[in-house]
């Protein structure tokens, strides 16, 4: 079965590996939908709702959508979707920083090659390992390994570098699905990486207004605009069928760079058939040896509202939302749509084993532990999720879309992630985590179908008494 989605009509055609960014119709399609219709706002909403991807065109009325009362409309339409399409699931991730040398000179970046006072480091194959320890200690079962852009983090060293965490076994711990978030590859680039058997590879466009890009990288392999906007089609070209976007806010006009990740969503699906696996939107923030940058800074409000708004534009795609943002903002903004976030976050290279610790790319603002995450997701009745099933079932690329866009993920995603956090509760929890945990579970299982029940309870009780990586 080939998902097929609704052709977009722009004035630049879709072809594999050439630039597809017309900046003015990005501004034409924003300035023809300014101060919108309650009508055309509900039709918009409407169609959302109805689990229909939503135009450029449609998605500007909603971002042009200024008054109180409409953006309230937005963001519950965004929790009903959420609730519709990924349930009460939140999926976890720890980043793990492997290096910081960087040939590029972004100036709102800590790994800049002109920031003087960083510390350089690479972890060595055994710090490697002592990082991803760490990581298992805790109770992670997934990771995304981060790179700064440099010739010593070629396409085998990172694919190196996944054989080696996935290699790494303690206890009941173990790796099961591995991200990258790095500089991008030519295709046989890409394709050595995908061999070495990864999950997503993230690159961010950082904005899709070329002007505000050039402003920002000034100079390294990262300053050319269409390289790096062209990344994710020789990912795709490779056989990388899960692919992440992501757009730094605050460097331009956040209403332009929305329209940005979802014209790279329709060209992607134009070309390959399938759009990201991912999107992600971190806000600017801090940074060692950044200074005196003319930022269009997004408030909390406008935050909110285009997280919604997103969720609404491309259901059936994952938001990732990190540890950036501070605790409170996390947590309101789980209801909107975010799909996926991380915990027991630390950036800094060697932060995790604490030893040998070198400089972090930028500052996070929530800094608990994975275990106070998990009892913050839980006492809010989500459902914390390890889950590596869909990767390792080979539900990626057009078979994940054949799977979630008709809605029959949570037929998945629900026993999954029960199935993880049972394993999460038995090998890492504390005795108050366990009740509150089996609790939800429970509470989870009896919301499924009466015939499916008994089987679910079943393999509960078989993870409490030993047995480990039970997937649907």
């Amino acid at each position: 079965m080939k998902t097929i989605f609704s052709p977009q009509i722009y004035s630049i055609e879709d072809i594999p590996n050439k630039p597809f960014i017309d900046a003015d119709e990005i501004r034409c399609f924003l300035e023809e939908s300014q101060n919108p219709s309650r009508e055309q706002i509900n039709t918009v909403i409407q169609k959302s709702i109805s689990k229909q991807r939503l135009s450029l065109q449609e998605t500007a009325i909603l971002l042009n959508a200024n008054d109180s009362e409409s953006i309230e409309l937005i963001k519950e339409a965004a929790k009903k979707l959420k609730r519709d399409v990924y349930g009460n699931r939140i999926v976890i991730f720890a980043p793990l920083y492997v290096g910081n040398k960087c040939i590029n000179d972004c100036s709102y970046c800590g790994f800049s090659c002109k920031n003087n006072e960083a510390i350089r480091k690479t972890l060595t194959d055994n710090e490697l390992v002592k990082e991803t320890t760490a990581l298992l200690d805790s109770g992670h079962k997934r990771t995304i390994l981060v790179y700064g852009e440099h010739p010593d983090y070629s396409a085998q060293f990172i694919a190196d570098n996944v054989r080696k965490v996935y290699g790494v076994k303690k206890g009941n711990g173990e790796i099961r699905r591995i991200n990258i978030n790095a500089a991008p590859f030519d295709i046989d680039g890409f394709r050595i990486i995908k061999e070495s058997g990864i999950g997503t590879f993230q690159v961010f466009q950082e904005s899709y207004d070329a002007t505000v890009y050039d402003v920002y990288h000034r100079s390294g392999l990262k300053k050319d605009f269409n390289y790096r906007l062209t990344a994710m089609d020789r990912a795709m070209e490779a056989g990388i069928d899960d692919v992440g976007l992501g757009a730094l806010f605050g460097l331009g006009d956040w209403k332009f760079d929305v329209l940005g990740l979802l014209r790279h969503t329709n060209h992607l699906e134009a070309c390959f058939g399938v759009g990201p696996h991912t999107i992600s939107f971190p806000r600017i923030k801090e940074a060692s040896n950044v200074s005196n940058l003319s930022l269009q800074e997004l408030s909390d409000d406008d935050f909110l509202r285009m997280i919604a708004i997103l969720r609404l534009a491309v259901p059936y795609t994952g938001l990732i939302l990190t540890a950036r943002e501070p605790e409170e903002i996390r947590k309101e903004i789980l209801t909107y749509g975010v799909s996926q976030i991380d915990g027991g976050t630390n950036i800094e290279i060697g932060g995790y084993s604490k030893e040998n610790v070198a400089t972090g790319q930028f500052k996070i603002n929530d800094d608990r532990s994975l275990s106070d995450v998990i009892d913050e997701l839980i006492e809010g009745d989500y459902l914390p999720s390890f889950c590596t099933a869909c990767y390792r079932k080979g539900r990626t690329g057009e078979h994940f879309m054949e799977f979630s866009v008709p809605g029959f993920i949570k037929r998945y995603c629900t026993p999954n992630a029960m199935f993880t956090l049972a394993e999460y509760l038995e090998d890492y929890g504390s005795e108050s985590t366990k009740e509150k945990g089996y609790k939800l579970i429970e509470h989870n299982i009896n919301k499924m179908p009466l015939e499916n029940q008994q089987k679910l309870r079943e393999d509960v009780d078989s993870i409490k008494s030993g047995k480990r990586d039970i997937l649907i």
